[in-house]
């Protein structure tokens, strides 16, 4: 059965109080480094009159100022290490779905703690040194492919970097290599189960049997789609670029929210527009603190991410607060027409139409009167339409599919494979006027 196993018991099953102990001495000595080493905070806390050896209790990190996304950008690229260069060896950046990515900074001591933080991730679901992993999360400087890729490595499964091709050609590796694990995101493994149907695959013929979902919201309902067409247990994961990738929190094999590794972070639930902190049970904005981040630690980092904190222990046997699955992003939300339309809503409906590919954007003009928005898709690789009439038929339904989740019309256009632009991140929103 899948889950049941815990990677590191002294810091998963730690009792709280020292959980908050720990937090707290690490906390003290992140602000410290922040403000020695880092000008944005240094000039923050003369604003507010704060100085580190003021943070004497968890409490106190209310004096601290907020850091959003921007100020990152403001700072780009390396203006928030708190490091030389010389100590960074691995640096990545965010898959942000707006504006300019956030450059992250590691040392070699942070990669050891993240290859730590999603080995716990995928024990939890049940991975094992026996398991063939197959991922389909793009690597390069995107933090995901590479977070997972090590820490299936230390557990000593066998790893195919697959990274991101042809959905069938994902399900031909998947029955030749006998993959038992996929990770990549939930909507692509739609979009996998519908190329395995199309190639006649029958699931059954399969060797999976677990898979790690995240990167996008995705509910019960989708869960529930993805194990009944691959026949898996699927698995919600959670991560931020800019405090480290994958590996923030995971689900057990209970399932009833994900572990948030407390030893590392420090998390927070806010009033997304007043700033004001909520207590646990109540939805709002989750901003972190790191406590470990050598190259770049970040203080009550606004994630944008909506979910809410449960303090209570686990039947599994981990202490870790657990934190809900997300709902959705405070800054990914577009008012189009008095219409509130997130990305990963279009990724779902998309994800369910065959011949589509995986990478989607959304061009919005306010220029005129009535604010427009056209859709561009990729075609799949692997099946695009053989003619003119089947590409207008392709965009019709698109455009339909679009217009009954919204409630208004809106452009479809497909294009080609590998023509929308992902060198900056999965820049999925240009708010720009329409080129003639």
């Amino acid at each position: 059965m899948a889950g049941g196993q815990i990677w590191d018991e002294q810091y998963e099953c730690m009792p709280h109080r020292e959980i908050e102990q720990l937090q707290l001495e690490r906390l003290q000595a992140t602000v410290n480094r922040a403000a020695r080493n880092v000008a944005f905070y240094e000039q923050e806390f003369d604003k507010l009159g704060v100085y580190p050896e003021d943070i004497q209790s968890l409490a106190d990190i209310q004096r601290l100022p907020f850091t959003e996304k921007q100020d990152l950008r403001d700072s780009y690229p390396y203006g928030f290490f708190a490091v030389p260069l010389r100590e960074v060896v691995r640096i990545h950046q965010s898959s942000g779905t707006t504006g300019q990515p956030t450059v992250v900074g590691y040392t070699a001591n942070d990669l050891r703690h993240w290859t730590e933080l999603v080995a716990r991730n995928l024990v939890a679901a049940g991975v094992t040194k026996d398991d063939v992993v197959q991922i389909l999360f793009g690597y390069g400087v995107f933090t995901a492919g590479f977070g997972f890729h090590y820490g299936a490595e230390v557990i000593g499964a066998s790893v195919i970097p697959v990274s991101h091709t042809d959905a069938q050609r994902q399900v031909e590796m998947m029955r030749d290599y006998r993959t038992t694990v996929i990770i990549g995101t939930p909507y692509y493994a739609l979009r996998i189960a519908a190329a395995a149907e199309e190639l006649g695959v029958d699931p059954h013929s399969l060797s999976l049997r677990i898979g790690l979902f995240g990167a996008e919201v995705w509910d019960e309902r989708a869960r529930e789609e993805i194990e009944n067409s691959l026949l898996i247990k699927a698995f919600d994961v959670y991560g931020l670029a800019e405090i480290g990738g994958p590996g923030v929190s995971y689900e057990c094999e209970h399932r009833c929210g994900l572990h948030i590794a407390e030893d590392h972070y420090l998390v927070e639930v806010i009033n997304p527009e007043t700033g004001e902190v909520l207590p646990p049970g109540a939805e709002g904005e989750l901003v972190f603190t790191t406590l470990n981040k050598e190259a770049m630690p970040l203080l009550r980092y606004r994630s944008g991410d909506i979910s809410r904190l449960d303090l209570e222990p686990c039947a599994c046997g981990r202490t870790l607060a657990r934190m809900s699955r997300v709902m959705g992003h405070s800054d990914d939300r577009l008012i189009v027409r008095g219409t509130n339309i997130f990305p990963d809503q279009v990724a779902e409906v998309l994800a369910r139409i065959p011949g589509l590919g995986a990478q989607f954007q959304l061009l919005l003009d306010r220029t005129a009167a009535l604010d427009q928005m056209e859709v561009h898709v990729e075609v799949a690789q692997d099946s695009p339409p053989d003619s003119v009439g089947g590409l207008i038929a392709m965009e019709q339904q698109v455009a339909e599919r679009l217009q009954n989740l919204l409630g208004m019309s809106v452009a479809v256009k497909l294009v080609q494979p590998g023509s929308i632009d992902t060198s900056q991140g999965r820049t999925r929103i240009i708010e720009a006027p329409h080129e003639s």
